[in-house]
C-alpha cells in the first residue's frame, strides 16, 4: 500500500471534519464536537495539518497541531489530534504521520512537542511508548468550553 502524507487544504476540511467526528466518537464524546467546515475555513491560521492519503486518493488519516509557546522551554509543537480510520491502522499510517510532526518541529526549532491520550485508551499508551514518549501522569487538564467562557467571573 502506498501512502502520501500530504498538507491538508480546506477542500479536505469536510473529510477532516469527518475524522475528527469518528476519533470524538472513538473518545466517547461526539456529542462535544461543535466544530464546522464554515468554522475550520474562518479559523485555519490557528492550526495546521497533515493527511494521510491512500493510492486511490481517499484521505484515511490525519494529525493537526499548531505551535505553543512554554515558558520553561519557549517554542513547541502541541499535536492536537492523530487519527488512522480503523481499517488502516496495521499499516504504520499513523508512524508516518508522526515522523510528519516531528519533522516539523524539527524544522520549526521547537523546544517541545507535546499531545494528550486517554488514560484507557492502552494502544495508544504502548504506541506512544515505544516511540519513546514520556507519559505524565502528574498534570490534569483545566478546560472552560465557550459558555464557561463567557461565563467566567471571579
Amino acid at each position: 500500500m502506498t501512502i502520501t502524507i500530504r498538507k491538508a487544504n480546506e477542500n479536505d476540511f469536510p473529510v477532516i471534519l469527518t475524522l475528527i467526528k469518528e476519533l470524538a466518537e472513538y473518545e466517547r464524546d461526539l456529542e462535544k464536537v461543535t466544530n464546522s467546515v464554515a468554522l475550520m475555513r474562518e479559523e485555519q491560521k490557528h492550526f495546521n495539518c497533515y493527511v494521510a492519503e491512500s493510492e486511490n486518493n481517499e484521505i484515511i488519516g490525519m494529525a493537526i497541531y499548531f505551535f505553543a509557546y512554554y515558558t520553561w522551554v519557549g517554542k513547541s509543537l502541541y499535536l492536537e489530534d492523530i487519527y488512522v480510520k480503523e481499517n488502516y491502522r496495521r499499516f504504520r499510517i499513523g508512524t508516518l504521520l508522526l515522523r510528519k510532526v516531528f519533522e516539523v518541529a524539527r524544522e520549526e526549532n521547537c523546544k517541545r512537542v507535546r499531545w494528550q491520550v486517554l488514560d484507557w485508551n492502552t494502544s495508544a499508551i504502548e504506541f506512544y511508548k515505544k516511540c519513546g514518549a514520556e507519559i505524565n501522569n502528574n498534570w490534569l487538564n483545566c478546560t472552560f468550553d465557550q459558555k464557561g467562557i463567557q461565563e467566567f467571573n471571579l
